[in-house]
Order: structure tokens, then C-alpha cells, then sequence
């Protein structure tokens, strides 16, 4: 039995359905449409290791799609397509085709297969630290380094875990720079509104 969620063709309603047949008939929960889906037999078999693909001898098996000629093991679970054992790959226990993962890698949604991660911690310890040489440019990198680090907080950091401390020792840095600018800036305001 295998779960599978349509949408209605109707109102457009999700719906889960539990295939146990190779044809299933139901009717919409929320406008009582009929709805009936035909799955290819490769919807139903169990997930073969990786091979070079078993040929399509009958006539009522599904083929891949991108190999016409080869046996369809199981769909992929980012598109639908049916794979034949070759162009099957299991990442985190999903089956996707090579172009779900190529497009998976160039839209960021794939976090293990990136090559590149952008420290987000060490920008903002950056921008809260180094100015501290200048102080004078401080009163634009201290919101700058809150900001980052705020902002950032949760984003994918690199493969080791590194923890959280450089985001927190950004923010008291860069709010202390901040409360160092507003209690100049209304003293200077006090000296001339006094005088």
C-alpha cells in the first residue's frame, strides 16, 4: 500500500489517498467530484538496490523516463517521474531523478550537496570586532553586524557545528557600540541645546 497525495482536478483541494489497487475510485471531500487514479505497476514494488536497470519486457509495466527501454522501479519524489534502477539516487531517504537534484543543488534547497556555506557568524563577529580599530565607523558596522547576526541566526552553518557563540558575542558587541553612539550623540545634542 502506498500513500499518495493529488490534487482535486476539480477544486483544487489536496486530498491523501492509500493505493492499494493499481486503480483506485474515490470522491472528493469538499466538492464530491469522482476521482480516479491509474498508477503503473512500479508505483507498487519495493525499491531495488542500484543497477543498470532491468529491461521492459510486458506490455502493461511502466517505462523510466529517460530511458524507455528499461523497467521503472519506483517514482521520483520531487517530480513524479518513474526511474528505473540507474536513474534512481536516495538522498536523505528521498528517490530523486538527476534533474531534481540538479536543480535541487542550483536552488539551495539540497543543504548537503552544497559546495560552498557562507559563515554568517564570522561576518557579523567581524563587523562588531575589526572597526573597533576605527571606532568612528562603527555607528554603520554595529547595525550592520546586529543585523547580520539576527538575521542569520538560523541559516545552515557548515558541516561541523560550530555553536552560536560568535552570533551572541556579535549582538552584545555591536548593541554596547550602539549604546556608545546614542549616549555621545545625546551629550553632544545636550552640550549645544544648553549652551
Amino acid at each position: 500500500m502506498k500513500a499518495l497525495q493529488i490534487e482535486c482536478g476539480n477544486c483544487r483541494m489536496p486530498i491523501s489517498l492509500i493505493l492499494s489497487d493499481p486503480s483506485v475510485q474515490s470522491a472528493c471531500p469538499s466538492c464530491r467530484a469522482d476521482i480516479r487514479v491509474d498508477a503503473f505497476p512500479a508505483l507498487f514494488h519495493d525499491v531495488a538496490p542500484g543497477s543498470s536497470g532491468e529491461a521492459l519486457f510486458t506490455e502493461g509495466e511502466s517505462s523510466c523516463f529517460y530511458h524507455s527501454a528499461k523497467k521503472a522501479v519506483v517514482p521520483c519524489e520531487g517530480c513524479g517521474r518513474f526511474l528505473c534502477s540507474l536513474c534512481d539516487i536516495e538522498l536523505d531517504g528521498k528517490h530523486l531523478c538527476p534533474t531534481c537534484i540538479e536543480k535541487g543543488v542550483k536552488k539551495g534547497k539540497l543543504e548537503r550537496l552544497q559546495a560552498d556555506v557562507t559563515r554568517y557568524d564570522d561576518i557579523a563577529m567581524l563587523l562588531a570586532v575589526v572597526p573597533l580599530i576605527f571606532f568612528c565607523v562603527t555607528v554603520f558596522t554595529a547595525p550592520a553586524a546586529l543585523f547580520i547576526a539576527v538575521r542569520h541566526w538560523n541559516s545552515p552553518g557548515t558541516v561541523t557545528p560550530r555553536g552560536k557563540w560568535r552570533f551572541v558575542a556579535a549582538i552584545i558587541l555591536s548593541s554596547l557600540e550602539m549604546i556608545g553612539w546614542g549616549i555621545a550623540a545625546i551629550r553632544l545634542m545636550g552640550n549645544t541645546i544648553f549652551k
